[in-house]
Protein backbone atom coordinates (compact mmCIF):
# COMPACT_ATOMS: atom_id res chain seq x y z
CA UNK A 1 0.00 0.00 0.00
CA UNK A 2 1.42 3.57 -0.76
CA UNK A 3 0.85 6.27 1.08
CA UNK A 4 -1.33 7.98 -1.37
CA UNK A 5 -3.79 5.01 -2.14
CA UNK A 6 -4.26 5.23 1.98
CA UNK A 7 -4.81 9.53 2.26
CA UNK A 8 -7.24 8.98 -1.31
CA UNK A 9 -9.28 7.14 1.29
CA UNK A 10 -9.33 10.34 3.57
CA UNK A 11 -11.24 12.49 0.91
CA UNK A 12 -14.77 12.80 0.89
CA UNK A 13 -14.97 10.43 -2.16
CA UNK A 14 -12.79 7.90 -0.56
CA UNK A 15 -15.08 8.28 2.68
CA UNK A 16 -18.05 7.37 0.79
CA UNK A 17 -16.63 4.29 -1.17
CA UNK A 18 -15.37 2.79 2.65
CA UNK A 19 -19.18 3.29 3.96
CA UNK A 20 -20.05 1.14 0.96
CA UNK A 21 -17.92 -1.40 2.06
CA UNK A 22 -18.59 -1.35 5.68
CA UNK A 23 -20.88 -5.44 4.43
CA UNK A 24 -17.85 -6.44 2.66
CA UNK A 25 -17.64 -10.33 2.09
CA UNK A 26 -14.11 -11.83 0.42
CA UNK A 27 -16.59 -13.98 -1.80
CA UNK A 28 -18.71 -10.81 -3.05
CA UNK A 29 -14.93 -9.02 -4.09
CA UNK A 30 -15.10 -10.11 -8.04
CA UNK A 31 -18.56 -8.52 -8.45
CA UNK A 32 -18.57 -5.92 -6.22
CA UNK A 33 -15.00 -4.68 -7.76
CA UNK A 34 -16.80 -4.67 -11.17
CA UNK A 35 -19.60 -2.75 -9.95
CA UNK A 36 -17.67 -0.07 -7.68
CA UNK A 37 -15.49 0.69 -10.86
CA UNK A 38 -18.20 2.06 -12.78
CA UNK A 39 -19.02 4.55 -10.08
CA UNK A 40 -15.55 5.15 -8.61
CA UNK A 41 -11.63 5.46 -10.13
CA UNK A 42 -9.98 1.95 -10.31
CA UNK A 43 -7.33 3.04 -8.29
CA UNK A 44 -9.52 4.26 -4.92
CA UNK A 45 -11.75 1.15 -5.14
CA UNK A 46 -8.20 -1.11 -4.91
CA UNK A 47 -7.30 0.91 -2.30
CA UNK A 48 -10.76 0.77 -0.60
CA UNK A 49 -10.87 -3.01 -1.33
CA UNK A 50 -7.32 -3.07 0.37
CA UNK A 51 -8.70 -1.39 3.58
CA UNK A 52 -11.83 -3.51 3.31
CA UNK A 53 -9.90 -6.83 3.46
CA UNK A 54 -7.07 -5.41 6.63
CA UNK A 55 -10.24 -3.95 8.83
CA UNK A 56 -11.82 -7.55 8.46
CA UNK A 57 -8.46 -9.22 9.49
CA UNK A 58 -8.12 -6.46 12.06
CA UNK A 59 -11.77 -7.12 14.06
CA UNK A 60 -10.49 -10.30 15.95
CA UNK A 61 -7.57 -7.53 17.61
CA UNK A 62 -9.69 -4.41 17.65
CA UNK A 63 -13.05 -5.35 17.66
CA UNK A 64 -15.50 -3.01 16.44
CA UNK A 65 -13.34 -0.15 16.04
CA UNK A 66 -11.71 -2.05 13.20
CA UNK A 67 -14.30 -0.77 10.93
CA UNK A 68 -13.78 2.67 11.38
CA UNK A 69 -9.70 2.40 11.73
CA UNK A 70 -7.11 2.39 8.75
CA UNK A 71 -4.64 -0.28 8.68
CA UNK A 72 -1.02 -1.11 6.54
CA UNK A 73 -0.74 -4.80 6.20
CA UNK A 74 2.31 -4.78 9.08
CA UNK A 75 -0.07 -2.62 11.10
CA UNK A 76 -2.31 -5.39 11.08
CA UNK A 77 0.10 -8.25 11.87
CA UNK A 78 1.98 -6.38 14.39
CA UNK A 79 -0.36 -4.17 16.30
CA UNK A 80 -0.79 -4.82 19.92
CA UNK A 81 -4.71 -6.72 20.40
CA UNK A 82 -7.04 -4.38 22.08
CA UNK A 83 -7.81 -6.17 25.63
CA UNK A 84 -3.59 -6.01 26.14
CA UNK A 85 -2.89 -2.62 25.07
CA UNK A 86 -5.53 -1.50 27.67
CA UNK A 87 -4.38 -3.43 30.20
CA UNK A 88 -1.12 -2.06 29.54
CA UNK A 89 -2.36 1.87 29.36
CA UNK A 90 -3.98 0.84 32.86
CA UNK A 91 -1.51 -0.25 33.99
CA UNK A 92 0.88 3.23 33.56
CA UNK A 93 -2.24 5.03 34.46
CA UNK A 94 -2.44 3.07 38.42
CA UNK A 95 1.65 4.41 38.13
CA UNK A 96 0.97 7.64 38.06
CA UNK A 97 2.13 8.31 34.42
CA UNK A 98 0.20 11.81 32.76
CA UNK A 99 1.67 11.39 29.37
CA UNK A 100 3.95 8.88 27.43
CA UNK A 101 6.50 8.72 24.60
CA UNK A 102 5.04 5.87 22.46
CA UNK A 103 8.29 5.05 20.42
CA UNK A 104 7.89 2.54 17.35
CA UNK A 105 3.87 3.46 17.37
CA UNK A 106 2.88 1.97 13.84
CA UNK A 107 -0.82 2.62 13.41
CA UNK A 108 -1.02 3.64 16.86
CA UNK A 109 -2.76 0.48 18.85
CA UNK A 110 -0.83 1.17 21.95
CA UNK A 111 -1.18 5.21 21.57
CA UNK A 112 -5.33 5.05 21.44
CA UNK A 113 -5.13 2.58 24.20
CA UNK A 114 -2.97 5.12 26.07
CA UNK A 115 -5.19 8.18 25.30
CA UNK A 116 -8.29 6.43 26.05
CA UNK A 117 -6.90 6.27 29.45
CA UNK A 118 -6.45 9.63 29.40
CA UNK A 119 -3.17 9.49 29.08
CA UNK A 120 -1.49 12.15 26.34
CA UNK A 121 0.48 10.29 23.73
CA UNK A 122 3.61 11.41 21.48
CA UNK A 123 3.26 8.62 18.95
CA UNK A 124 6.58 8.15 16.81
CA UNK A 125 7.82 6.18 13.84
CA UNK A 126 9.86 6.35 11.50
CA UNK A 127 7.21 4.62 8.61
CA UNK A 128 5.63 7.72 6.55
CA UNK A 129 2.76 5.27 5.87
CA UNK A 130 2.30 3.96 9.58
CA UNK A 131 1.85 7.06 10.46
CA UNK A 132 -0.30 8.68 8.39
CA UNK A 133 -3.16 5.39 9.43
CA UNK A 134 -1.96 6.36 13.49
CA UNK A 135 -2.81 10.01 12.80
CA UNK A 136 -6.10 9.27 10.80
CA UNK A 137 -7.06 6.34 14.06
CA UNK A 138 -6.46 9.00 16.73
CA UNK A 139 -9.15 11.36 14.24
CA UNK A 140 -11.79 8.70 13.59
CA UNK A 141 -11.86 7.55 17.34
CA UNK A 142 -11.95 10.92 18.63
CA UNK A 143 -8.68 10.97 20.43
CA UNK A 144 -6.41 13.59 18.52
CA UNK A 145 -6.56 15.91 21.47
CA UNK A 146 -4.33 13.51 23.38
CA UNK A 147 -2.36 11.90 20.51
CA UNK A 148 0.83 13.72 18.73
CA UNK A 149 2.17 12.12 15.80
CA UNK A 150 5.81 12.66 14.67
CA UNK A 151 7.50 10.37 11.80
CA UNK A 152 11.14 10.06 12.72
CA UNK A 153 13.95 7.98 13.98
CA UNK A 154 12.89 6.90 17.46
CA UNK A 155 16.62 6.93 18.59
CA UNK A 156 17.04 10.76 17.47
CA UNK A 157 13.45 11.59 19.72
CA UNK A 158 13.87 13.30 22.73
CA UNK A 159 11.73 11.72 25.76
CA UNK A 160 12.45 14.28 28.32
CA UNK A 161 9.49 16.25 29.57
CA UNK A 162 7.28 12.91 29.53
CA UNK A 163 6.25 10.72 32.29
CA UNK A 164 6.99 6.93 30.67
CA UNK A 165 8.02 5.76 27.69
CA UNK A 166 6.83 2.52 25.71
CA UNK A 167 9.05 1.08 23.25
CA UNK A 168 7.91 -1.83 21.01
CA UNK A 169 10.69 -2.88 18.98
CA UNK A 170 10.24 -4.25 15.75
CA UNK A 171 10.76 -8.33 15.58
CA UNK A 172 9.84 -9.03 12.01
CA UNK A 173 12.05 -8.49 8.89
CA UNK A 174 10.46 -8.14 5.69
CA UNK A 175 11.43 -11.73 3.70
CA UNK A 176 12.56 -13.46 6.67
CA UNK A 177 9.76 -13.23 9.28
CA UNK A 178 10.09 -13.48 12.86
CA UNK A 179 13.59 -11.89 14.59
CA UNK A 180 14.35 -14.13 17.21
CA UNK A 181 17.90 -12.50 18.35
CA UNK A 182 16.19 -9.08 20.38
CA UNK A 183 19.66 -7.58 19.22
CA UNK A 184 18.31 -8.11 16.09
CA UNK A 185 14.97 -5.97 16.50
CA UNK A 186 14.70 -2.36 15.37
CA UNK A 187 15.65 -0.85 17.51
CA UNK A 188 17.83 -3.34 19.29
CA UNK A 189 16.70 -4.21 22.97
CA UNK A 190 19.90 -2.89 23.89
CA UNK A 191 19.25 0.52 22.95
CA UNK A 192 15.70 0.00 24.30
CA UNK A 193 16.56 -1.06 27.61
CA UNK A 194 18.95 2.14 28.21
CA UNK A 195 15.94 4.39 26.60
CA UNK A 196 13.59 3.01 29.38
CA UNK A 197 16.30 3.50 32.20
CA UNK A 198 16.42 7.26 31.48
CA UNK A 199 12.37 7.66 31.99
CA UNK A 200 10.90 7.49 35.45
CA UNK A 201 8.78 4.68 34.18
CA UNK A 202 8.92 2.37 30.72
CA UNK A 203 7.29 -0.78 29.06
CA UNK A 204 9.60 -2.72 26.60
CA UNK A 205 7.42 -4.88 24.31
CA UNK A 206 9.09 -8.13 23.64
CA UNK A 207 8.39 -11.61 22.40
CA UNK A 208 6.48 -14.04 24.66
CA UNK A 209 9.84 -16.37 23.87
CA UNK A 210 12.81 -13.89 25.28
CA UNK A 211 15.34 -16.14 27.54
CA UNK A 212 14.94 -15.35 31.43
CA UNK A 213 18.65 -14.97 31.24
CA UNK A 214 18.02 -11.68 28.72
CA UNK A 215 15.48 -10.10 31.22
CA UNK A 216 17.66 -6.91 33.02
CA UNK A 217 17.82 -7.46 37.01
CA UNK A 218 16.28 -3.75 37.47
CA UNK A 219 13.42 -4.96 35.53
CA UNK A 220 10.12 -6.70 36.24
CA UNK A 221 9.30 -9.10 33.36
CA UNK A 222 5.72 -9.54 32.55
CA UNK A 223 3.57 -12.77 30.25
CA UNK A 224 0.80 -11.95 29.87
CA UNK A 225 -2.56 -14.22 27.74
CA UNK A 226 -5.64 -13.31 26.54
CA UNK A 227 -8.49 -15.92 26.32
CA UNK A 228 -5.77 -18.78 27.19
CA UNK A 229 -3.11 -17.61 24.54
CA UNK A 230 0.24 -16.06 25.43
CA UNK A 231 0.06 -12.94 23.42
CA UNK A 232 3.23 -11.07 24.21
CA UNK A 233 5.75 -10.12 27.33
CA UNK A 234 6.80 -6.41 28.14
CA UNK A 235 9.91 -5.35 30.59
CA UNK A 236 9.03 -2.87 33.17
CA UNK A 237 11.11 -0.54 34.38
CA UNK A 238 10.20 2.20 37.51
CA UNK A 239 7.69 -0.13 38.62
CA UNK A 240 9.39 -1.20 41.46
CA UNK A 241 9.31 -4.91 41.56
CA UNK A 242 9.25 -7.07 44.28
CA UNK A 243 13.02 -8.72 44.37
CA UNK A 244 11.81 -11.74 45.32
CA UNK A 245 8.98 -11.63 43.03
CA UNK A 246 10.67 -10.24 38.94
CA UNK A 247 7.75 -12.48 37.66
CA UNK A 248 4.47 -11.55 36.80
CA UNK A 249 1.99 -13.37 34.92
CA UNK A 250 -1.32 -11.52 33.84
CA UNK A 251 -4.44 -13.45 32.47
CA UNK A 252 -6.97 -11.36 29.84
CA UNK A 253 -10.16 -10.27 29.89
CA UNK A 254 -10.45 -11.27 33.89
CA UNK A 255 -7.14 -9.10 34.31
CA UNK A 256 -5.78 -11.65 37.15
CA UNK A 257 -2.11 -10.90 37.96
CA UNK A 258 0.39 -13.33 39.44
CA UNK A 259 3.75 -12.01 40.47
CA UNK A 260 7.09 -14.26 41.52
CA UNK A 261 9.39 -16.81 39.56
CA UNK A 262 12.22 -17.56 42.01
CA UNK A 263 10.40 -20.44 44.08
CA UNK A 264 11.77 -24.00 43.70
CA UNK A 265 9.88 -26.52 41.37
CA UNK A 266 6.93 -28.22 43.24
CA UNK A 267 7.73 -31.75 43.80
CA UNK A 268 7.12 -34.69 41.79
CA UNK A 269 4.40 -37.19 42.46
CA UNK A 270 1.63 -39.77 40.89
CA UNK A 271 -1.18 -38.48 38.85
CA UNK A 272 -4.09 -37.67 41.38
CA UNK A 273 -8.17 -37.04 41.02
CA UNK A 274 -7.34 -33.59 39.31
CA UNK A 275 -5.09 -32.25 37.22
CA UNK A 276 -4.52 -28.70 36.57
CA UNK A 277 -2.95 -27.45 33.52
CA UNK A 278 -1.48 -23.79 34.04
CA UNK A 279 -2.02 -20.86 31.80
CA UNK A 280 0.52 -20.27 29.07
CA UNK A 281 1.44 -17.16 31.07
CA UNK A 282 2.07 -18.53 34.34
CA UNK A 283 4.45 -21.20 32.71
CA UNK A 284 6.59 -18.56 30.65
CA UNK A 285 6.68 -16.92 33.62
CA UNK A 286 7.84 -19.99 35.68
CA UNK A 287 5.35 -19.51 38.33
CA UNK A 288 3.94 -22.81 38.70
CA UNK A 289 5.43 -23.23 41.60
CA UNK A 290 3.54 -20.49 43.06
CA UNK A 291 0.27 -21.75 41.49
CA UNK A 292 1.23 -25.20 43.01
CA UNK A 293 1.46 -23.22 46.52
CA UNK A 294 -1.96 -22.19 45.92
CA UNK A 295 -3.75 -25.60 45.26
CA UNK A 296 -3.57 -27.08 48.81
CA UNK A 297 -4.94 -29.91 50.13
CA UNK A 298 -4.69 -32.32 52.98
CA UNK A 299 -1.21 -33.75 51.58
CA UNK A 300 0.10 -29.57 50.86
CA UNK A 301 0.67 -28.49 47.73
CA UNK A 302 0.15 -29.54 44.64
CA UNK A 303 2.56 -31.77 42.87
CA UNK A 304 4.32 -32.02 39.04
CA UNK A 305 2.96 -35.69 37.49
CA UNK A 306 6.62 -35.15 35.86
CA UNK A 307 9.41 -33.17 36.56
CA UNK A 308 9.57 -31.68 33.17
CA UNK A 309 5.67 -31.22 32.13
CA UNK A 310 3.97 -28.62 33.65
CA UNK A 311 0.50 -30.35 34.78
CA UNK A 312 -0.32 -29.97 38.66
CA UNK A 313 -1.87 -32.35 40.96
CA UNK A 314 -3.99 -33.17 43.90
CA UNK A 315 -6.67 -34.85 45.54
CA UNK A 316 -8.89 -31.81 46.19
CA UNK A 317 -10.32 -29.35 43.89
CA UNK A 318 -9.45 -25.87 44.51
CA UNK A 319 -10.81 -22.87 42.11
CA UNK A 320 -8.19 -20.53 40.69
CA UNK A 321 -7.69 -18.43 37.48
CA UNK A 322 -4.46 -19.80 36.80
CA UNK A 323 -4.93 -23.21 35.80
CA UNK A 324 -7.96 -25.19 33.97
CA UNK A 325 -8.49 -28.01 36.31
CA UNK A 326 -9.78 -31.40 35.05
CA UNK A 327 -11.24 -34.24 36.99
CA UNK A 328 -9.31 -37.74 36.15
CA UNK A 329 -11.33 -40.82 35.81
CA UNK A 330 -8.50 -42.94 34.10
CA UNK A 331 -4.98 -42.83 34.11
CA UNK A 332 -3.46 -45.25 32.09
CA UNK A 333 -0.02 -45.84 29.86
CA UNK A 334 -0.81 -45.04 26.33
CA UNK A 335 -2.33 -47.11 24.29
CA UNK A 336 -4.38 -46.47 21.15
CA UNK A 337 -6.03 -49.66 21.07
CA UNK A 338 -7.25 -49.21 24.51
CA UNK A 339 -8.20 -45.68 23.98
CA UNK A 340 -10.62 -46.70 21.33
CA UNK A 341 -12.02 -49.37 23.06
CA UNK A 342 -13.09 -46.90 26.49
CA UNK A 343 -14.25 -44.20 23.65
CA UNK A 344 -16.29 -47.00 21.95
CA UNK A 345 -17.52 -48.67 25.37
CA UNK A 346 -18.34 -45.29 27.50
CA UNK A 347 -19.92 -43.74 23.82
CA UNK A 348 -18.18 -40.78 23.70
CA UNK A 349 -18.98 -38.09 20.63
CA UNK A 350 -16.98 -34.97 21.85
CA UNK A 351 -13.26 -35.93 22.48
CA UNK A 352 -11.16 -32.97 23.04
CA UNK A 353 -7.57 -34.16 23.01
CA UNK A 354 -4.61 -32.04 24.55
CA UNK A 355 -1.03 -32.87 24.63
CA UNK A 356 2.04 -31.48 26.14
CA UNK A 357 5.03 -33.32 26.13
CA UNK A 358 3.41 -35.77 23.68
CA UNK A 359 4.38 -36.07 19.79
CA UNK A 360 0.83 -36.97 18.70
CA UNK A 361 -1.41 -34.56 17.36
CA UNK A 362 -4.68 -34.46 18.40
CA UNK A 363 -6.47 -34.58 14.61
CA UNK A 364 -4.70 -37.65 13.80
CA UNK A 365 -5.80 -39.34 17.53
CA UNK A 366 -9.26 -38.07 16.60
CA UNK A 367 -9.03 -39.93 13.53
CA UNK A 368 -7.72 -42.84 14.70
CA UNK A 369 -10.10 -43.20 17.70
CA UNK A 370 -13.53 -42.42 15.78
CA UNK A 371 -15.39 -41.20 18.84
CA UNK A 372 -19.06 -41.95 18.46
CA UNK A 373 -21.73 -41.01 20.44
CA UNK A 374 -23.86 -38.82 23.20
CA UNK A 375 -21.10 -38.33 25.39
CA UNK A 376 -17.64 -36.06 25.79
CA UNK A 377 -15.00 -36.45 27.82
CA UNK A 378 -11.17 -35.25 27.69
CA UNK A 379 -7.77 -36.82 26.84
CA UNK A 380 -4.68 -35.56 28.08
CA UNK A 381 -1.35 -36.78 26.18
CA UNK A 382 1.49 -36.65 28.32
CA UNK A 383 4.11 -37.77 30.73
CA UNK A 384 3.73 -39.05 34.25
CA UNK A 385 7.01 -40.15 35.50
CA UNK A 386 8.63 -39.99 32.46
CA UNK A 387 6.54 -42.29 30.70
CA UNK A 388 3.62 -41.51 28.32
CA UNK A 389 0.15 -41.61 29.80
CA UNK A 390 -3.07 -40.67 28.43
CA UNK A 391 -5.13 -38.82 31.50
CA UNK A 392 -9.10 -39.57 30.58
CA UNK A 393 -11.76 -36.98 32.65
CA UNK A 394 -14.28 -33.63 32.42
CA UNK A 395 -13.42 -30.30 33.12
CA UNK A 396 -14.07 -29.75 36.62
CA UNK A 397 -16.19 -27.82 38.34
CA UNK A 398 -17.21 -26.63 42.26
CA UNK A 399 -20.29 -27.80 43.82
Amino acid sequence: MEIEALRALFTPEGQALLDELRDYSPGDELALATRLRREYDAGLVSAALSQARLRTRAAAKFGADAQRMYFTPNGVEQSTRSGVAQWRAERFRALGVGSVADLCSGIGGDALALARAGIRVLAVDRDPLACAAAEANAAALGLSGLIETRCADVTEVDTRGYDAVFVDPARRATGRGRIFDPEAYSPPLSWAIEAARKAPVAALKVAPGIPHEAVPEDAEAEWVSDRGDVKEAALWFGSKPEPDRPHRATLLPEGASLTGGLLPDPETGPVRRYLYEPDGAVIRAHLVAEVAGQLRDQLGGATLIDPTIAYLTSDQLTATPYATAYEITDALPFNLKKLKALVRERGIGTLVVKKRGSAIEPEELRRKVKPEGANSAVVVLTRAAGAPVMLIGQPATNG
